[in-house]
């Protein structure tokens, strides 16, 4: 089950309906209750809600805290090129404003990447392809002048460049919720609704407004959470800020 192809507002809708469907056919299974004799305790009603509240609490944290871990690698990859614009200034011409253009043009393309301007493979392949040449220009420099401490220091700077990359691509577009924890929060989410209309059924009367406020509140939480595990969309985007000024300031250059 992956849910990586829907927008957010569908999945919204989509779980409203969902919980309002699974409702319905538990009242209608608690009205039957003496031809076909359900009965569902409010134990086992609790006992399950609890399960899905603990469901609910453990994939919020996680992508809460993904969430989070996207937004410091964010600044902590503006200071590495900052860091590796700077030390380049040691270089000689023509590398120096080589690997400084190279590194201009990796902010852009960045910046595009998290605006969604560029689609993320084409945007991971142009990175990749510039790290590359900066590579190969930082390799120059220090076979022209071996021993040479600037070199060194921008190898090191250039290699954080690098892995922070990594780093972000995996957190940002690789680690995210898994689909068994999606199947198993909708699992637990139809069978909750399911069994707390069969106690609704079994009562005398029945408040259609509480059941609305339960659906959205449940699907509320469902659309947070896929919102946090999604970096660039819905209300909670990690911020680029660190990046945009650093554009910002390259370009003035």
């Amino acid at each position: 089950m992956t849910v990586d192809g829907l927008p957010i507002w569908a999945i919204l809708l989509a779980t409203i309906g969902l919980v309002l469907l699974f409702l319905e056919i538990g009242v209608r299974l608690g009205r039957r209750r003496k031809g076909g004799k359900v009965e569902v305790s409010g134990a086992m009603v609790g006992a399950t809600m609890g399960l899905l509240a603990f469901m609910l609490a453990f994939t919020f944290n996680g992508a809460a805290g993904r969430h989070s871990a996207r937004k410091a690698l964010v600044i902590q990859e503006a200071n590495a090129i900052r860091t590796t614009w700077l030390r380049a200034g040691f270089l000689a011409e023509p590398i120096r404003d080589d690997i400084r253009g190279l590194l201009r043009d990796y902010v852009d393309v960045r910046v595009q990447a998290a605006a969604g301007e560029v689609e993320l493979p084409e945007a991971l392949r142009r990175s990749e392809a510039q790290q590359d040449q900066m590579w190969a220009l930082t390799l120059e420099a220090g076979r022209q002048d071996q021993g040479s401490i600037p070199a060194g220091l921008l190898t090191s700077s250039l290699n954080e460049v690098i892995n922070l990359h990594l780093e972000r691509v995996t957190v940002g577009a690789r680690n995210r919720v898994p689909p068994t924890i999606w199947a198993a929060l909708y699992l637990l989410l139809a069978v909750s609704m399911l069994m707390m209309g069969i106690q609704v059924g079994l009562s005398a009367a029945r408040n259609l407004s509480i059941e609305l406020a339960l659906a959205v509140a449940f699907s509320g939480v469902l659309f947070l959470i896929v919102d946090l595990d999604r970096p660039q969309e819905g209300l909670v985007n990690v911020s680029q800020q660190a990046l945009l000024e650093l554009q910002t300031r390259l370009n003035a250059r």
